[in-house]
């Protein structure tokens, strides 16, 4: 049978729908594989844990090193009886934070007060290192001529002992209090020297060409470009000398000193115990670590890169 002219239009116009349907399509698919966004076509990013996770994972890891730590403590116990345990050590931990700002205890002066002392002398040695090792670390990165003058000087008094040094300032100042606090101040300023100096020598020629171009004066690059740029190694500077300083005034109350963590630390070994002795080591970790910790805080809040 030959077709009506109704069923001939709606044959025609079905096909011309469905061609149409067909050339929309092809052009959307082309319109998306040229068109298609960054973010579409990149894989899905990893799941990242939150912050608080990430907290608990870290904590969870630091007391399992704890633990590990004291059951090789307690093994070493067993074999030497003479050393304290983990549990002696703690207890005796908890007599001396309960007792630490008596001035009479029963270890004699409290350990708080003996911490105050050395944090005293650690400030005004560290203080001076840092107010005198800045500025002479910026002038030899940003002076050849003071670079070749000064450099071999630092490079050869750098590796000395901090004990080598307290004899000398104990003989020019008389007095034990003074000498620690300048034995400190003499090994504490090379880190800070060496890192600012690294920091200032670091500037990128790029930079370097902008100032000239823009006819820029010293104290103006210095502000602008220079220290900003070496901030971050300054900043480590600080933290290393911070960590020698520390170490140093132990070294330098336990040989001469009237009071202090190290003076505590010498008459704990000639009187108390060891169970003492072990109890201020712990407590001078901690008071270390809050140390670098507060310059770690302030370098974030000082330089981005130093969050990094």
């Amino acid at each position: 049978m030959t077709p009506t002219t109704a069923d001939a239009t709606e044959a025609d116009i079905e096909v011309m729908l469905a061609d149409r349907v067909d050339a929309v399509a092809a052009l959307d698919l082309d319109a998306g594989m040229e068109a298609t966004p960054a973010w579409a076509a990149a894989p899905p990013l990893p799941h990242q844990p939150s912050k608080i996770l990430r907290l608990l994972v870290s904590t969870g890891y630091g007391i399992l090193g704890f633990l590990v730590l004291g059951v090789v403590w307690h093994v070493v116990h067993l074999r030497a009886d003479t050393l304290p345990g983990p549990l002696e050590t703690l207890a005796t931990l908890r007599e001396l934070l309960g007792q630490a700002f008596v001035a009479d205890s029963t270890s004699g002066k409290g350990i708080g007060l003996q911490l105050i002392d050395s944090l005293l002398r650690v400030a005004r040695g560290f203080g001076m290192a840092v107010v005198v090792g800045v500025p002479f670390g910026l002038l030899i990165g940003t002076n050849r001529v003071a670079f070749r003058m000064f450099n071999p000087i630092v490079q050869l008094l750098r590796p000395v002992s901090p004990l080598a040094w307290f004899p000398i300032w104990l003989t020019i100042l008389v007095k034990a209090d003074p000498a620690a606090v300048w034995t400190i101040f003499i090994t504490c300023i090379w880190p800070i020297v060496i890192n600012t100096s690294a920091g200032a020598l670091s500037v990128p020629s790029d930079q370097r060409d902008v100032a000239r171009v823009f006819r820029m004066g010293r104290i103006s690059q210095l502000r602008h470009i220079v220290v900003p740029h070496a901030l971050p190694p300054i900043i480590t500077g600080l933290r290393i000398s911070m960590g020698v300083a520390w170490m140093v005034i132990i070294a330098a109350e336990m040989l001469s000193a009237a009071s202090g963590v190290g003076f505590f630390v010498w008459s704990a070994y000639n009187g108390p115990g060891l169970k003492y002795v072990i109890s201020a080591i712990l407590l001078i970790g901690a008071v270390g670590v809050v140390l670098d910790l507060a310059l770690v805080t302030i370098g974030k809040r000082l330089s981005p890169e130093v969050a990094r």
